[in-house]
């Protein structure tokens, strides 16, 4: 057919072209690897935050949150380690194998430990400082300051403690982590993770460890508190570990030195189990401190107006070696008298699984109202308590004047035991027997009664043992002594442990004066 007999048929009186099948193809294909590439590119991004490159795209994106401060109560769910089980976990490993869990440390950690894989390992036991210095900008964490320590029970486990925190507290942090400084990581007060591990050289351990509490610090022997603060934004460039060859083997040189010059090679008695040229017990130790949130108390109702009834004396009730009587105006909960007859007195007593809350003295609305509370304990706001044992430095109270808190005795541990102490202040009353002392800590044995044997058989005094710390200075009793705690000297509890056999550990403090 002729081309022109047809070519008014062409609505714009063109030539048609044919279509270029192949360039299409070629396009579509390119698109398609560009749509694979980007795919795999968001996972390999998301998924590997850890790696330099990708961290800093999702900054620039605005995907990266800042590091979270935990709770004591509310932090990821982890594993406590000492210096040995540490050394031995991380030494066993090949190095495909440890890099492939410092990318798991370091993601969990960015991610704020958010659908992490097992447990989170925590750092516990004694340290040594044998080196700090200041962080930069040009650090993975870039304001404030980390400490090397060496492990005072394992000398070829090396530790890098981080201290972030604002610069305007890096000069007070200078002078408080001295070389020699003792750190103390203990389960019930402090959750050091370890984000990074090394393998040096010379065969040892290097962990990198950061506490997520973001506390505040002091020294048990000084003055100056600094506080800690979670880190905005991460320099993954800058690398691990945090002290790099020249700097660690600078730490180690002065650090020795150090050494020789306080405890000279040959002066002391080499002890199994700690590193040489250690002391089993430092003078001087790093310690978190946390200030205690005042518990608030209930309400308690006021009768109406009556005639005030004559005055009448208080009953002593016995006490330990001190009378809670010693501080007058504080009466005890045997010294409360009932009202005489044709006197209204009400009040609303406070609700508890375990035992009576101690509420704060509340004045009355009306000049003759009477009101009738278990203890005037006052909370003191803003106080600071130090979190250590054995030893360390924290605030005691007069009798009858620590803050508010909940009273229980020790047939109400197995409820606390299963339950926790969930952020409240608990007391601890009754009766006991010293079994054991030392220098700064003592074991109790509840002294129990024939009748609270038969009711109560889980809380007897073979299958509850109460481990108290001492302030410094405070002199232990002597073994066999039988100790009475009232509600005006309780014991603070810290924390409650039960094995599988049943045997309760209850550990408290000693806070009164």
């Amino acid at each position: 057919m002729e081309r022109d007999l047809l070519r008014y048929d062409d609505p714009y009186g063109r030539t048609r072209r044919k279509t270029n099948v192949f360039g299409w193809s070629i396009a579509i294909l390119l698109l398609t690897g560009f749509a694979f590439a980007a795919w795999l590119g968001s996972f390999y991004i998301f998924g590997q935050p850890e790696r330099p490159q990708s961290y800093e795209i999702l900054k620039k994106l605005h995907k990266v949150e800042p590091a979270k401060r935990f709770e004591l109560t509310a932090a990821p769910a982890g594993e406590f380690l000492n210096a040995k089980q540490l050394y031995d976990r991380y030494t066993a490993m090949r190095p495909t194998e440890l890099a492939n869990k410092n990318a798991e440390l370091a993601r969990n950690y960015i991610r704020n430990f958010q659908g992490v894989r097992g447990l989170v390992p925590y750092v516990v036991g004694r340290f040594v400082i044998m080196g700090a210095r200041e962080l930069s900008p040009a650090d993975v964490f870039t304001s404030g300051m980390v400490a090397l320590t060496l492990a005072v029970d394992q000398g070829e486990l090396l530790m890098e403690h981080v201290y972030p925190a604002d610069t305007r507290a890096v000069p007070l942090m200078k002078q408080t982590l001295g070389m020699g400084l003792e750190l103390k990581l203990e389960r019930s007060h402090d959750l050091s993770a370890v984000i990074h591990a090394d393998r040096l050289p010379d065969g040892r351990i290097l962990i990198t460890a950061i506490p997520l509490l973001y506390g505040s610090y002091t020294v048990s022997r000084g003055t100056g508190t600094f506080a800690l603060e979670p880190p905005f934004l991460l320099n993954l460039a800058g690398g691990w570990p945090l002290f790099k060859e020249t700097t660690r083997r600078t730490a180690q040189t002065h650090f020795d030195s150090y050494r020789e010059r306080v405890a000279p090679v040959g002066s002391t008695v080499p002890i199994e189990g700690f590193a040489p040229g250690l002391a089993p017990s430092g003078a001087n130790a790093l310690i978190r401190v946390q200030p205690a949130l005042p518990v608030e108390g209930p309400k308690v109702a006021a009768a109406p107006p009556v005639t005030p009834a004559p005055p009448q004396k208080n009953t002593p009730v016995r006490g330990d070696v001190k009378t809670a009587q010693s501080q007058k105006g504080v009466p005890s909960a045997s010294s409360v008298t009932t009202p005489p007859h044709g006197q209204i007195a009400s009040a609303q007593k406070a609700a508890s699984p375990a035992g009576p809350r101690l509420p704060a003295a509340t004045p009355s609305p009306s000049p003759s109202a009477q009101t009738v509370t278990a203890l005037p304990a006052q909370p003191v706001p803003g106080e600071a308590l130090a979190s250590t044992a054995g030893g360390g430095n924290w605030k005691t109270y007069p009798p009858g004047r620590m803050p508010v808190g909940r009273l229980i005795a020790t047939t109400d541990l197995p409820d606390v035991a299963d339950r926790g102490l969930a952020g409240e202040r608990v007391y601890l009353s009754g009766q006991f027997i010293v079994n054991f002392v030392e220098a700064n800590r003592a074991v109790l044995r509840p002294k129990t009664h024939l009748t609270e044997s038969v009711l109560h058989p889980g809380t007897g005094g073979n299958s509850t043992r109460i481990i108290v710390e001492f302030p410094s200075g405070y002199r232990p009793p002597a073994r066999g002594t039988t100790i009475v705690r009232d509600e005006a000297r309780p014991y603070e509890i810290t924390e409650v442990r039960k094995q599988a056999d049943g045997q309760l550990n209850v550990f408290v403090r000693e806070i009164m004066e």
